[in-house]
């Protein structure tokens, strides 16, 4: 393994990008966006907004660099609504933002939290505005999912995290129809011992489609004396199979050290569901909540995250 301090992902100087104070209605704390660049080169920021009650929302912010000058919507995009959907009883959250090129729609993956804990659902939309749920697709407890988006030997795909106590790991499901979903395999394994991903982890934003093979950041937790760290690696899947893993980096790559990142309601927590891919198809702006209060943004390039993996990975089952 070759050393480096190389940073892949640089901090917008001026983070955090977007705060509770910046909404026009009262809430707690926004974090987690899903993110999306629109057609008209808009950056959309589909943010989980928690309120004083502690149950979250989502609510879009819009920015014509994807850096300042947000346009928040003056009242909540989403709501859950237990009425109908009882599996939202206690709000949504993270949400993950995939464009469908067969459907022509954005497919938000996101985690619905009901009496009986967090589970997977689905719900799709042409603008933002209007919105038809698919409801959950995987049971409690489970989160941190993505839909793919184009099929795979004819079927659709979504990367999920079950829990299996006391650890928690990646794996990926296939359907015919985006309702019944089966074959259902392990992709990534959290390591044991004292590594920075030994808890538990889960991916992150969707997946970036490369040559090489779909390039994923996940998170990783890691259990200390003071509490839980959650950073952020890479992975590289096979294009055909994304079941199976080709490459692991061994250390993290981005990480909470910033004020802003390690104080906060949930402390020590880097966390990003979204980025957006500029026009010369390498710069990457990762959007991410930090510390379950904020929304930092940090540059990197795709070029140099399938680099960095050739240099820093060791072998997927360790």
């Amino acid at each position: 393994m070759q050393e480096s301090k190389t940073e892949l992902f640089i901090r917008y100087d001026k983070n955090p990008i977007l705060k509770a104070a910046d909404w026009p209605y009262t809430v707690n704390s926004v974090f987690n966006p899903g993110a999306v660049l629109l057609s008209d080169g808009t950056t959309l920021l589909l943010c989980r907004v928690e309120d004083r009650r502690g149950i979250s929302h989502f609510s879009a912010a819009r920015s014509a660099n994807g850096i300042d000058g947000w346009q928040i919507d003056e009242v909540p995009t989403l709501l859950s609504d237990p009425e109908h959907n009882p599996e939202e009883l206690w709000g949504i959250e993270d949400p993950r933002i995939t464009f469908v090129p067969e459907l022509k729609k954005y497919a938000i993956i996101y985690t619905a939290y009901s009496r009986d804990g967090p589970g997977v659902a689905m719900i799709f939309t042409e603008d933002f505005i209007h919105f038809e749920r698919f409801g959950v697709i995987m049971p409690p407890e489970d989160k941190d999912a993505a839909l793919l988006p184009h099929r795979i030997d004819g079927q659709w795909v979504v990367i999920h995290r079950p829990v299996s106590d006391p650890r928690a790991h990646m794996w990926i499901s296939y359907s015919p129809d985006l309702q019944h979903w089966g074959v259902h395999k392990m992709m990534l394994e959290a390591r044991s011992g004292a590594w920075w991903d030994a808890t538990k982890i889960g991916l992150s934003p969707p997946p970036i489609e490369t040559p090489q093979g779909w390039l994923a950041i996940y998170h990783g937790v890691r259990q200390t004396g003071a509490g839980c760290l959650y950073r952020l690696g890479l992975a590289l899947f096979d294009l055909q199979k994304p079941e199976i893993c080709l490459r692991r980096g061994d250390e993290w790559v981005f990480s909470p050290v910033e004020p802003y990142e390690q104080h906060g309601d949930v402390g020590n927590v880097v966390f990003t569901c979204g980025y957006t891919i500029a026009a010369d198809g390498d710069t990457v702006r990762l959007y991410y909540g930090a510390a379950d209060t904020c929304i930092g943004l940090a540059t990197g390039s795709i070029h140099s995250m399938l680099e960095w993996l050739e240099q820093h990975s060791s072998s997927p089952a360790i």
